[in-house]
């Protein structure tokens, strides 16, 4: 894997460009001078020419490949403005997280900018934090710190939330959702909007990806609610066969079927009072998705096999992983009953995208595993090494919460010490599922998104179908794709490394 050096280019380092005795080489070059490292990514606050100057140094110096980044900060203490500048240059170096082994330079640049060293090379990167004096050369810094680069959007936040959550009427924190633990703004306001619809009887639709704990959401929403003393009966209609789904919902009169020897009650009228939770709501028959919708509007149930309807007083929460609104527009789903459920919706963030819960998560859920496992013979409390957590930290978790837990939970199951390592998450990581890319329109607007990179996926894709269609002729190619001559076409070749076999070199 390629070595690689990320450091701020300091005043010493000018210095030593310059031969000033008293700099030496300077902490970078003589880093690079000690360690064979492949690449050097500068980043530089200062003028461009002072750091050009450096940059062709240090080429001429050590014959290492150098690339320079020119950041703008408001000032050299700005830790929002250099957390940010170092994570930006670093995804854009490194696409593939444990790829490359990275080095990050403590010494050089101002003390807020090694702070940002640190916490990102013992959280998020996993890097290894060197530092270098004149008087005692290069050495690896012994950092004894180890915090989550999750927090850093909180630590960054300047906003005043007390005032912010009285300006805008928020409500008091509620206990029945203390089992949700989050700090992502995001997912505080699903949960502000969540406790706001709790006492009211209306029916809700939960959304989100497998995993993000809708079910969790659905029974804090009851707990919240006025039927909290009243029963909570969640059922999974996906996992119902589809003869019997009417039965299990609406129940049926003795001898209503072949089979039907007694009367069975239906887990609405099991329901009475209490709430129902829908979950896979788009998983159900559109032959009982018709007598879902009766109920939600009469407030009545019809046995199978009963001549009276039963009055019954239902609150239902629905959920689904599933795009309802396709499935309306493939016929799977009836738009009318949409909208009856879809009176409160809320839509609930994956993991990926949920800025500063993975720690709070981690921490939460492995507690819970020591709590559950602790009868079990044999078992210890376990933690977490830095390691581990790091490459925790680096994983997208497509299975969202659910794939944290089990994987948590076979770590801490197959780990033979109290410290869970870096080996045991590998060995309890499940292997990647193979899906189609993701999608160009709806990527999420986090940290690592470069929008001119995406811009130049698309024009590189449909310049260079262009170019096959029309066998190479450049003209032909700029009317496909909408350009007014094709000496622009062959411009936009040039501007997104678009080549045809003649022009290789």
């Amino acid at each position: 894997m390629p070595n690689i050096l990320f450091a701020w280019i300091g005043f010493t380092d000018l210095r030593a460009s310059r031969k000033d005795p008293d700099a030496g080489l300077g902490p970078i070059a003589q880093a690079v001078g000690a360690i064979g490292f492949d690449k050097v990514i500068l980043l530089s606050d200062l003028q461009k020419e002072y750091a050009l100057g450096y940059v062709a140094w240090l080429r001429g110096q050590t014959g290492v490949n150098v690339e320079l980044f020119e950041v703008s900060l408001s000032g050299p203490t700005q830790f929002g403005e250099i957390y940010k500048a170092a994570v930006d240059v670093i995804l854009k170096e490194t696409k593939i997280p444990g790829r490359d082994n990275l080095t990050f330079h403590l010494s050089p640049g101002t003390p807020a900018m090694a702070a940002v060293w640190i916490i990102l090379g013992k959280t998020r990167f996993a890097a290894t934090l060197i530092e270098s004096s004149k008087e005692h050369g290069v050495r690896e810094a012994s950092v004894p710190f180890d915090i989550s680069a999750d927090f850093i959007p909180d630590l960054l936040l300047k906003a005043d939330k007390e005032l912010l959550a009285k300006s805008g009427g928020e409500l008091p924190e509620a206990p029945e959702f203390s089992d949700i633990r989050t700090r992502c703004p995001a997912m505080k306001r699903i949960l502000s909007m969540a406790r706001r619809i709790a006492p009211r009887s209306i029916p809700v639709l939960i959304e989100g990806e497998s995993g993000t704990g809708k079910e969790l959401l659905a029974r804090a929403i009851h707990k919240a609610s006025l039927r909290r003393d009243g029963p909570l009966i969640a059922i999974n209609c996906g996992a119902i066969p589809a003869e019997i789904i009417e039965s299990e919902l609406f129940g049926h009169e003795r001898g209503a079927f072949t089979g039907a020897e007694r009367m069975r009650r239906g887990h609405f009228e099991s329901s009475h009072g209490g709430t129902l939770f829908l979950d896979e709501i788009g998983e159900l028959p559109l032959s009982a998705q018709v007598k879902l919708l009766r109920v939600l509007q009469d407030g009545e149930i019809m046995r199978l096999g009963a001549s009276r309807p039963i009055k019954t007083d239902v609150r239902i929460i629905a959920a689904t992983n599933r795009n309802l609104i396709a499935l309306i527009a493939e016929g799977r789903f009836r738009e009318d009953l949409f909208y009856r459920l879809a009176v409160a919706v809320l839509k609930l963030p994956p993991l990926r995208d949920r800025q500063g819960d993975l720690s709070v998560l981690i921490d939460h859920l492995l507690t819970s595993i020591n709590e559950n496992n602790k009868k079990e013979p044999g078992y210890k409390d376990r933690e977490l090494s830095a390691s581990a957590r790091n490459l925790l930290l680096q994983h997208r978790w497509p299975g969202n919460i659910r794939e944290l837990y089990n994987t948590l939970l076979r770590a801490a199951i197959w780990s033979d010490s109290a410290t869970i390592d870096e080996q045991d998450i590998r060995q309890s990581l499940l292997p990647a599922i193979t899906s189609a890319p993701m999608p160009i329109l709806d990527r999420p607007l986090a940290e690592g998104m470069q929008l001119p990179k995406i811009i130049g996926t698309v024009v590189r894709h449909y310049l260079e179908r262009a170019l096959q269609e029309a066998h190479g002729n450049k003209s032909r190619a700029a009317e496909l794709v909408g350009l007014p001559s094709y000496q622009t076409f062959s411009n936009w070749m040039h501007k997104y490394g678009v080549r045809t076999a003649n022009d290789a070199p």
